[in-house]
């Protein structure tokens, strides 16, 4: 399948309609109109019906499998036939982090208690195992919230405030493997799965939370994913974390760039640009590995799964499995750790898999004991035995397998590992274990010869000798969640050289024999088809040659593939896309990241000129650098529209990937710092760049021009009304000083007084900002409204504190009655009247 083709959720199943997942689609209307004599009581029969929760085949086999005990089966079944609870969690580096929290323990939890029925539990609680109460679990089903009225305020809270970022909602168990990562500020972080981003927002709460205030982590998430939708999903979901220690990549998992700089594409046009990374290889400290899998974990908030589930979805995973965590594991710094994580229940994708991995690692690798570890989540040991099903028959061992069906349903499947290799009649003799990583000495039995772990005499019923039970199975009856798998993994030492099957490159046939050498002695070894069809054929070089990390991310396929050598059938069929689309015209000419064609390329920015102009006008601090750490996304820097702000670690990481030709696909990078003004009042001002809504927390400390600090009221007018002339401001002092603003973007600052302050006050966590632009005559709000309305949620909440007068007032904005009037500079009676009487 090569990726994420099946999500683990089965999304492209039901995507036109998420929001029905419980129900299923009404009939063809045009079936309905050919039955025209058909009775009224036959059309209520063709509205939305339950799935059916239940599959024969997948009770047999997880009753074969004992995942639960016999006298649990049927709590265990009830369950998994049941809705999901909603879950959610604050983002705890949001400012306001402690007020939701805070509302949620003393408002929601009072409010809600009585719409849940007796005998049942709290409406809603903190998950007992995430630390500081930040996690959230509903006994509200996702539907319940949507069409149920009296959980409506609710409802409205969770969606505004995970469109805002402040809160994320996400499965339960889905939170669990981002916390057995042990993440720290200053570690290189490998999401190999990513999308939609709900663990890769987690982690990176995670490293900007430990590190030092008003510093930006010296880490970084590096989120990858094969899909490019997903990854346009997983964009936006992060988005809302507003970092710039984030790239997000488009790379098959299993494939993912090792970026060696001291062998890699040293002909490429990219390693001339003068680059001098302070890194030489792209490795990291923590790797979280969540493999696509069969999904039947998420049963619950994907019930059209039943109908679809099958003993052969988890069999046709495993392999790929095994290669993406043995590729993450290559990416991974000695002494770092690695999470192995499914939503399925499946031990073929679960345990064989860890199984696998410890056999081919051999000791440089150990399977963690984390039981002492949050010990309020309720977890089961992973298993040491269980069988593989293929087309009706159970095999307890490999040997037991139909050769024909010997490709599909491989030993690695099974707990031993074993392989069983018939003798040849004609050479009973024959040696064949040498050939195999998993090398050592068999016993001849039943005609076969006997390769892998040594294991129990009993072969009616194979167990693994790994210490499996140190695997986490998270069970949906033990604490009304999700299912889930998760394994932690420490590594000890560089991973033994895995002699695989070559991959395969398909090269120019004009190619110079200088040539070929090269890219042979790149691709460290691997075999190369020439364009002609002759075989190059070269053994896999060792991986340890004098390096302390392995160099075991050469065994890649599009590792070095200069621009000489880039003549496949994927670039052949882009060029002629291109070219079509110049031939119908009226599109734009697709960009090129190095040899990624039609991908945005990311540029550092380097235009003096722009650079100084921000600087002075806005007044930024020298301690707060900008040289060096501004990226765009256009080639063309004479029509950059927007300018990103990149941090140390991204920045080092950028400057590697272009030391070693672009072998990173990059489809985001970095936090949005500055927009152009394309406004004809935007072009005649002294800066045309303005700060944006995702940069302006981290700018702000160092603003020292253009900066003003309002009055509680004052701000809620702006907030409210979005644009109001400089006389009608409520403190005159505060419109005459805006009134001698430049003309362009400047920063109000909610004070923490009663009144605007007279003198800057200190900028820290707590602080309230937001962008405005000042005009000839008026100041407008530059803030979407969403966020307007979630910071004006926000100070009714403060006013409700400071003010008991003011609370309530004018609470209409909700609707969104004033906001559709945003965008008219003459405000009629009603807004003047409404400010006069404040003012009164």
């Amino acid at each position: 399948m090569g990726g994420r083709g099946r999500s683990r959720t089965q999304r492209r199943h039901f995507k036109e309609n998420r929001e029905n997942v419980w129900k299923r689609p009404k009939s063809d209307p045009s079936s309905e109109n050919n039955n025209s004599n058909s009775s009224s009581s036959n059309n209520e029969n063709s509205y939305w019906q339950p799935f059916a929760t239940q599959n024969p085949a997948f009770d047999e086999y997880y009753k074969e499998q004992g995942i639960v005990s016999p006298e649990e089966w049927d709590s265990f079944m009830q369950v998994l036939r049941k809705p999901l609870p909603a879950a959610f969690r604050i983002n705890s580096s949001s400012q306001f982090c402690s007020d939701i929290r805070s509302q949620l323990e003393n408002d929601f939890m009072k409010s809600l208690q009585a719409e849940v029925t007796d005998g049942e539990a709290e409406a809603i609680r903190p998950l007992p195992w995430y630390p500081e109460n930040l996690a959230w679990h509903s006994n509200f089903s996702r539907m319940q919230l949507r069409k149920n009225q009296t959980l409506e305020r609710f409802h409205e809270f969770l969606k505004l405030e995970n469109e805002i970022g402040n809160i994320t909602r996400q499965e339960a168990v889905s939170m669990v493997p981002p916390l057995f990562l042990d993440v720290n500020s200053y570690h290189f972080v490998l999401d190999m799965c990513a999308a939609p981003g709900s663990k890769t927002f987690q982690l990176l709460e995670i490293i900007h939370r430990s590190a030092k205030e008003g510093s930006l982590p010296d880490g970084l998430v590096v989120a990858n994913d094969l899909d490019v939708q997903r990854c346009n999903l997983l964009i936006h979901q992060t988005k809302r974390m507003c970092t710039a220690n984030l790239i997000v990549t488009n790379h098959e998992a299993q494939h993912f760039p090792g970026c060696h700089s001291n062998r890699n594409c040293s002909s490429s046009s990219e390693n001339t640009m003068g680059f001098h990374p302070s890194v030489s290889q792209l490795i990291f400290d923590r790797v979280l590995c969540d493999v696509p899998c069969s999904g039947d974990g998420t049963l619950r908030k994907a019930p059209d799964i039943w109908r679809k589930w099958s003993p052969g979805l988890g069999n046709g995973l495993h392999n790929l499995q095994v290669q993406i965590a043995i590729r993450g594991l290559s990416l991974l710094k000695v002494g770092g750790r690695m999470v192995y994580s499914t939503c399925s229940m499946n031990p073929v994708e679960n345990e064989a898999v860890v199984a696998e991995i410890l056999r081919k690692c051999g000791g440089s690798l150990e399977l963690v004991d984390v039981s002492c570890e949050l010990p309020q989540l309720v977890r089961r040991p992973g298993l040491k035995k269980w069988k593989v099903r293929d087309k009706g028959t159970w095999f307890v061992s490999h040997k037991d397998v139909p050769k024909y069906r010997r490709s599909l349903i491989v030993p690695s499947m099974f707990p031993s590992g074993r392989i069983y290799v018939e003798r040849s009649e004609n050479n009973p003799d024959t040696e064949l274990g040498e050939k195999h990583e998993n090398c050592g000495n068999g016993n001849s039995k039943d005609g076969f010869h006997q390769l892998g772990d040594p294991v129990a005499d009993d072969l009616d019923e194979e167990v693994c000798n790994f210490p499996l039970e140190r695997c986490m199975r998270i069970m949906p009856h033990d604490q009304n969640s999700g299912a889930f798998f998760i394994a932690v993994f420490h590594k000890l030492s560089a991973l033994p050289a895995v002699q695989e099957k070559p991959h395969t490159l398909q090269v120019d046939s004009d190619l110079s024999a200088k040539q070929l050498n090269q890219v042979i002695e790149d691709t460290n070894g691997v075999e190369v088809i020439s364009g002609d069809g002759t075989d190059e054929k070269h053994s896999v070089a060792n991986l340890e040659a004098g390096t302390d990390e392995p160099d075991e991310a050469a065994v890649e396929p599009h590792l070095c593939i200069t621009s000489e050598v880039q003549n496949s059938e994927e670039a052949q069929a882009l060029d002629h896309k291109e070219i079509d689309v110049r031939k119908a015209g009226g599109k734009r000419k697709k960009q090129t990241q190095g040899k990624w064609k039609g991908v945005d390329p990311v540029v550092f920015f380097k235009d003096e000129g722009i650079i100084n102009s921000i600087k002075l006008f806005y007044g930024i601090d020298g301690t707060f650098l900008l040289n060096g750490h501004l990226v765009t996304r256009n080639n063309d820097t004479n029509h950059v529209k927007r300018i990103y702000y990149i941090s140390k670690s991204v920045k080092d990481v950028l400057e590697l990937n272009f030391s070693v030709g672009q072998q990173l696909k990059i489809t985001s990078i970095g936090l949005k710092m500055f927009e152009r003004q394309s406004s004809r009042e935007g072009s005649s001002a002294p800066c045309v760049f303005r700060i944006s809504s995702e940069g302006l927390p981290l700018i702000l400390p160092y603003v020292t021009k253009q900066i003003l600090y309002a009055s509680l009221v004052d701000f809620k007018h702006l907030l409210q009304y979005k644009t109001i002339k400089f006389a009608d401001f409520v403190d005159s002092e505060f419109g005459q000083k805006a009134t001698n603003l430049m003309l362009g973007c400047c920063i109000i600052v909610l004070s923490k007084g009663s009144r605007a302050s007279l003198d800057s006050t200190q900028v820290d966590d707590s602080t309230i900002a937001i962008g405005c632009w000042k005009g000839r005559a008026s100041l407008s709000v530059m803030v979407n409204a969403i966020e307007c309305q979630e910071l004006l949620e926000r100070l009714l909440i403060h006013m409700d504190a400071q003010n008991g007068s003011l609370v309530h007032e004018e609470k209409s904005y909700v609707k969104g009655v004033e906001v559709e009037d945003m965008n008219d500079i003459e405000r009629n009676e009603d807004m003047e009247s409404s400010i006069l009487a404040t003012k009164s």
